[in-house]
């Protein structure tokens, strides 16, 4: 841990403590953004504060990249300046930047893929973003930006749980945000979010009744894995770097475990 991180004593004073730096700041590389640094590992502040109390699923990403960071911060900006209150700042900058651009288009064909949509009671999960954003939380499992060597953090070299800054934010800020939304259905996407979560469950910090472990990360570097998990490739098509076992067992395994929740829900409200 970087000496000079300032962390917070209480995890929801971090927007106050970064509020003033994000009246002007152009992106997250600004030096008042910084958080903790570790090795090759740095972490910076951008406005994914807002947890929504009544979400019923949550998608767990790895870490916002650069340009969702920029984006978030510029929205933060804009509703800044534009006088609004601060818990208004955080939903709007939360939901602009949430999984944008080819991400949000493959995670929305994977979770109507699931059959997630018709659990919720929605036409599409393209709506999640719209008119029912009401219905999920936009996570990461390191919910502030990470970079390695100045890179995006892939969730790799270094391991999540291999690193003590990163097992930090993770007991910091993830866990207790699950924890505010205790029945909502959590999505990691991809390998290395699934194993936060695991060690997240080994720690007892989360249910493992709650996960729903599974899909390819809905980068557009995973697009031949996310192309074979909708059944939109043949296996005899895949490159050598897929493997395809992986996939047909994450597939069926998130699969039962929405339909499972599906009909737990739907038995509640019968009661």
């Amino acid at each position: 841990m970087n000496p000079s991180c300032r962390l917070p004593k209480e995890r929801s004073a971090m927007f106050s403590a970064f509020r003033h730096a994000l009246v002007d700041a152009r992106d997250v590389r600004d030096p008042r953004l910084r958080i903790a640094s570790e090795g090759r590992l740095d972490v910076r502040y951008a406005p994914f504060d807002h947890i929504n109390l009544d979400a019923r699923i949550v998608l767990l990403g790895i870490t916002p990249g650069e340009q969702q960071a920029n984006a978030a911060i510029q929205e933060a900006r804009r509703a800044l300046q534009q006088g609004v209150s601060d818990t208004e700042v955080l939903a709007r900058a939360k939901v602009h930047a949430s999984f944008a651009g080819q991400m949000r288009t493959n995670l929305v064909a994977m979770l109507d893929g699931i059959g997630l949509a018709k659990a919720l009671g929605i036409h599409s999960c393209a709506s999640l973003w719209g008119r029912n954003s009401n219905l999920v939380q936009f996570a990461s499992a390191l919910r502030f930006p990470v970079f390695s060597d100045s890179k995006n953090y892939s969730g790799r070299s270094p391991a999540i749980t291999r690193s003590a800054v990163l097992r930090e934010q993770l007991q910091l800020f993830t866990a207790p945000e699950l924890a505010q939304i205790p029945n909502a259905l959590v999505f990691p996407l991809g390998p290395a979010v699934a194993e936060a979560c695991a060690w997240l469950v080994k720690e007892g910090l989360l249910d493992e009744e709650r996960v729903a472990a599974g899909l390819p990360h809905p980068s557009p570097a995973s697009n031949e894995r996310i192309a074979f998990f909708l059944g939109r490739k043949e296996e005899r098509d895949l490159s050598r770097q897929v493997v395809p076992e992986k996939i047909i067992e994450g597939r069926k395994a998130v699969m039962e475990v929405v339909a499972r929740w599906a009909a737990e829900n739907a038995g509640r409200k019968e009661e």
